[in-house]
């Protein structure tokens, strides 16, 4: 059989998402797998035994230079020529949609419209998949990847998952134990404010590195780096590393995202620090842990004037990670 998966964004997402490829290989071990993805995601999926190809586009170009449209088109109709038995859209948005109408199949799967936010994209699809939409993020993308392969996905599955992110590259001068923070996200009101991270790192003695994105990012980690010894700013690299130093890290203590996620992918012990969006975009594990602020959350209209997160004391954190640590 050979299947082809639409999930274009964002890395989270994507992670979530890929958890149900092993269970499709167990089920079907002679099936081919490949996945559509935007470009500035592909490292992610990368060196996974379980993709057969990763098929990029750049989408996010057209809001860029409108008439990247077409060249974007060819692109997404070059992939139709796989001849595919299946596209499932595991995004459900109209863009991922619309990409898996295009790349055409005689069966084409995703969410009904009572279980997405973009409910018109549920018209392209042909084989429909009910969960409802707060449920779980991790059982919501193995739930529609795997429904219409006829493979069922439970809890136990999931929580008993092997490690499914998968890296070719070597950093070094690791030190042989060593924290992580991840301490930026999309949304300022999802971040964990600086001077806290800091006092994690005091009272837990270990050497720490900081993964960071943007520029602004970039001096928040600067900042936290003049402020405690235990604190070191790691250099940008590329997601393959990225993946790599995980893999390495004792713990991973971030936000609610991309690379936070990774540690999970990865069965690697973190914390998952919330605020504004909801716990369970995760799975809790006896290694992966969250926290949450006290706010209320509407899975179906996130606040991002929500900066409840900046309330929880860095006390509740530490106790924690020492468990974890322990």
């Amino acid at each position: 059989m050979k299947i082809c998966i639409v999930k274009l964004s964002a890395m989270g997402d994507i992670i979530h998402a890929m958890a149900a490829l092993q269970f499709i290989k167990k089920e079907l071990p002679s099936s081919q797998i490949d996945w559509v993805v935007e470009s500035a995601f592909k490292g992610v999926l990368q060196n996974n035994p379980h993709i057969d190809n990763i098929l990029e586009v750049n989408l996010k170009s057209i809001k860029k230079k409108k008439s990247e449209i077409f060249s974007q088109y060819k692109i997404i109709k070059s992939y139709s020529k796989n001849n595919y038995d299946i596209v499932i859209d595991a995004q459900g948005l109209l863009k991922s949609a619309i990409v898996a109408k295009i790349i055409g199949a005689k069966i084409i799967a995703g969410f009904d419209k009572e279980s997405i936010r973009e409910s018109v994209a549920s018209i392209f699809y042909n084989k429909k998949v009910s969960i409802a939409y707060d449920a779980n993020t991790i059982e919501r993308n193995a739930t529609v990847i795997c429904e219409p392969l006829g493979i069922r996905i439970t809890s136990e599955k999931i929580l008993n998952k092997d490690k499914f992110l998968f890296s070719t590259s070597h950093v070094n001068n690791l030190p042989e134990v060593f924290n992580l923070f991840v301490i930026g996200s999309t949304w300022e009101s999802r971040n964990y404010p600086k001077e806290k991270f800091v006092k994690i790192a005091e009272a837990l003695g270990i050497q720490t590195f900081i993964v960071w994105g943007s520029e602004k990012e970039h001096l928040r980690a600067l900042w936290m780096q003049d402020n405690s010894k235990y604190l070191h700013v790691l250099p940008r690299g590329s997601l393959d590393e990225l993946k790599f130093v995980i893999s390495k890290c004792s713990l991973l203590i971030g936000n609610d995202t991309g690379p936070t996620h990774m540690a999970w992918g990865l069965n690697i012990p973190s914390i998952t620090i919330f605020g504004p969006t909801p716990i369970n975009r995760v799975y809790v594990t006896p290694i992966n842990k969250v926290i949450k602020s006290s706010s209320e959350i509407n899975h179906y209209k996130l606040n991002k004037n929500d900066f409840s997160i900046c309330e929880i004391e860095s006390e509740r954190i530490v106790k924690i990670a020492k468990e974890l640590l322990n």
